[in-house]
């Protein structure tokens, strides 16, 4: 079977009435990740819902051909639950999906990412702090994901974007639909400087209960979800709670007593989330995580197809080092980036301009050494030696 007819069948099979991604990860496991398998194990199910045996007999072949023409568009991709790069952190949540609408880099769903969510009416301040804590979090070397919401998620995408980072945008609409509206705009430097992701097939419109579904791939995504400002009956708070039932690291924004939109915040911090001021206090609880995580993200992206990663990590001009031990990185530009640090604390523009490299690079760098605890970050965004030698021996 060709590319485009594992495709078409996995469309076929994606908008089959009432299978869901739970149904559909069932049989694929029955058929050895044979799609084409599935849908004739289906079509011969002697217990199928009527809809859905009228549709596998005489699929909606205008829709079809509408999805494979979306599919075939430049850096427009079905990433399956069967391929190599499908973002292994999704495995173990609750109904993890069978594939996802991918507009832009997929490979960025493979980095470490931290959530940042919150208020659609977000005050001045909140919007500030979403941010300033982007920026700390991505020279960091954590990618930013968010839902492209009015308010902190807005906030959040667009620091990233104009800082020159990558930040990834989950839906709840098809991956060819812009939801609010007003967000066209945002929406296109999200698909060219990272990407957008979608559970949803394209044509797919906005519906209230799409954004729960959303929020546990946000949440399932991220080793953590950082809320700024949400009421009590904010949205981020579902994402927040499906963090914290995924296991994830769960952090709020503490704020006024008489401001509403602190009480959700509150509330999470009563109930166990962790109370943070700082960007660095989310670094050195994530951090752990991270390299445990990194080890096999960066093997997944070295398997996922060579060319396709290679091309966009040159294009990005940024290197995968998630573990030294799996990147092909160079020691020769560690030992450089420690010889530029020196002895005195340093900021990232400081170092860019000493040792030539882009910002993004030597995030990345400084956190694979903050996860080796040669390198500690200081407030400020100042990076400092905490001693010993780069290159171990």
């Amino acid at each position: 079977m060709n590319d485009s007819d594992e495709s078409r069948a996995w469309m076929i099979a994606l908008r089959t009435p009432g299978l869901g991604p739970g149904g559909l990860r069932e049989r694929l496991a029955a058929a050895s990740g044979d799609i084409r398998l599935v849908l004739t194990n289906l079509r011969q199910h002697p217990s199928l819902d009527e809809p859905a045996r009228a549709w596998l007999q005489q699929p909606d072949e205008a829709r079809i051909a509408e999805d494979m023409a979306w599919l075939s568009q430049p850096s427009h991709r079905l990433l399956r639950c069967t391929d190599v790069d499908f973002p292994p952190q999704l495995e173990n949540i609750p109904q993890p999906p069978a594939a996802l609408f991918v507009v832009g880099d997929a490979s960025l769903l493979l980095y470490p990412q931290v959530a940042i969510v919150g208020a659609r009416r977000a005050s001045t301040g909140g919007l500030t702090h979403a941010r300033a804590f982007t920026v700390a979090l991505a020279q960091a070397g954590f990618i930013i994901t968010s839902g492209m919401a009015d308010g902190i998620d807005g906030a959040a995408h667009l620091a990233a974007l104009d800082h020159g980072v990558p930040t990834l945008a989950v839906v709840g609409t098809g991956p060819d639909r812009v939801y609010p509206r007003k967000h066209h705009a945002l929406a296109k430097r999200i698909a060219e400087q990272g990407a957008l992701v979608s559970e949803f097939p394209p044509g797919t419109t906005a519906r209230a209960d799409h954004f729960p579904r959303r929020n546990r791939l946000i949440a399932g995504l991220s080793l953590g979800t950082l809320v700024i400002e949400a009421g009590l009956q904010s949205g981020s708070l579902i994402t927040a709670r499906l963090a914290g039932e995924q296991g994830r690291e769960v952090f709020a924004l503490p704020g006024s007593i008489h401001n509403p939109l602190a009480h959700g915040c509150h509330r999470l911090i009563r109930d166990g989330a962790r109370l943070v001021e700082t960007a660095a206090e989310i670094i050195e609880t994530l951090a752990p995580a991270a390299r445990m995580l990194g080890a096999d993200l960066a093997e997944r992206l070295a398997q996922s197809g060579g060319e396709r990663v290679s091309k966009a990590a040159v294009e990005a001009d940024h290197e995968v080092r998630f573990d030294r031990s799996i990147s092909s990185g160079n020691d020769a530009e560690y030992s450089r980036l420690w010889a530029e640090l020196g002895h005195e604390p340093a900021t990232l523009d400081e170092l860019v301009q000493r040792t030539g490299q882009p910002a993004r690079v030597l995030s990345s760098m400084l956190l694979m050494l903050e996860l080796e605890a040669k390198v500690e970050t200081l407030p400020g965004n100042r990076y400092q030696r905490l001693g010993g030698s780069v290159v171990s021996g």
